[in-house]
C-alpha cells in the first residue's frame, strides 16, 4: 500500500485523484504482481509526493494488465496539486483473513514438524480449529507469518 508513483521519461511522479477508483487500483496490484482487494484512497491519503505529477484523470476498466494501457490524460498534462496524490491499497487479506491475523494466538498442530499442521487458534480462552470454507494460500500465507 502507498501513493502510486510511474516512472516516465526518466522522472518519477504522482498521479491525480481525478476519476481514481478500485478498478484503477485493481490495475495497479495487478502490474505490482499483487492480488487482494485493491483499493483505491485519494487525497493524499498515503502523504504528499514531490515533483512532477505525470497522470491525470485516469479511467481504467479494471481488466488492463498496466496503467499504460488505460484511458488517461496525456503524461504531465494535469490540473491537481500533491494534496491529490492518489493511493493504492492491495490488501491480501480478506475478512476472515484479518480477524485471524487480528485475534487470538495461532499454533500448528498433528503434523510431522513443527511447520506443518492443522491451524489451530487460541481465542477467549479456548484453543479451536479453523473451518476451511474460504481457505486459500492466503489464509495459509497469514498463518505462517504469524508464527
Amino acid at each position: 500500500e502507498g501513493r502510486v508513483e510511474v516512472y516516465h521519461d526518466g522522472k518519477w511522479g504522482t498521479i491525480c485523484d481525478d476519476q481514481w477508483d478500485n478498478r484503477d487500483a485493481e490495475v495497479v496490484c495487478r502490474q505490482l504482481g499483487l492480488s487482494g482487494n485493491p483499493k483505491a484512497l485519494s487525497w493524499a491519503h498515503y502523504g504528499r509526493g514531490s515533483g512532477p505529477i505525470l497522470l491525470d484523470e485516469v479511467e481504467c476498466s479494471g481488466n488492463e494488465l498496466s496503467l499504460d494501457q488505460c484511458k488517461k490524460s496525456d503524461w504531465g498534462q494535469q490540473n491537481c496539486d500533491h494534496i491529490e496524490d492518489a493511493g493504492v491499497s492491495c490488501d491480501p487479506f480478506t475478512g476472515t483473513d484479518l480477524q485471524l491475523c487480528a485475534k487470538g494466538t495461532v499454533r500448528l498442530a498433528g503434523g510431522r514438524s513443527p511447520s506443518e499442521g492443522r491451524v489451530e487458534v487460541y481465542y477467549n480462552g479456548d484453543w479451536g480449529t479453523v473451518c476451511d470454507d474460504g481457505w486459500t494460500d492466503v489464509s495459509a500465507q497469514v498463518v505462517c507469518r504469524q508464527l
